[in-house]
């Protein structure tokens, strides 16, 4: 009888790392032992979503940045080739017209120097 009770009083060897595992994971001290860590991990979990959501913050910054650029472009060239067109001659000549200015139809000619010597200052 003695055989018998000493069999299965003694631990086996896959229970034994099971029981200790199960105490360990239970154990109020472990737990508060490890407070530090988890908060480290708490802290570092936090972090890690701030950036997740900072750096989608920043993409869409720069993708409207990127936007509005392209737009400020095309208003950039739309203005540029008005004004090219406006500075023509024939649409300059039409846009003075209602002032009462008209176009020269014989060339500019030179005044003569009024200076007595004839030398510029």
């Amino acid at each position: 009888m003695d055989s018998t009770m000493n069999a299965t009083t003694e631990p086996q060897p896959g229970k034994t790392s099971r029981l200790e595992w199960r105490s360990l994971l239970l154990n109020y001290q472990w737990i508060v032992k490890n407070i530090p860590f988890f908060l480290f991990l708490c802290a570092l979990a936090v972090l890690y979503i701030y950036n997740g959501h900072y750096a989608e913050k920043t993409i869409k910054d720069i993708n409207h940045n990127a936007r509005e650029l392209k737009e400020l472009q095309y208003e950039y060239k739309t203005v540029k080739s008005e004004l090219m067109f406006q500075s023509k001659q024939s649409e300059v000549v039409k846009a003075v017209e209602p002032l009462g200015l008209k176009e020269l139809t014989q060339p500019p000619y030179r005044l003569a120097d009024s200076t007595p010597t004839g030398k510029k200052h």
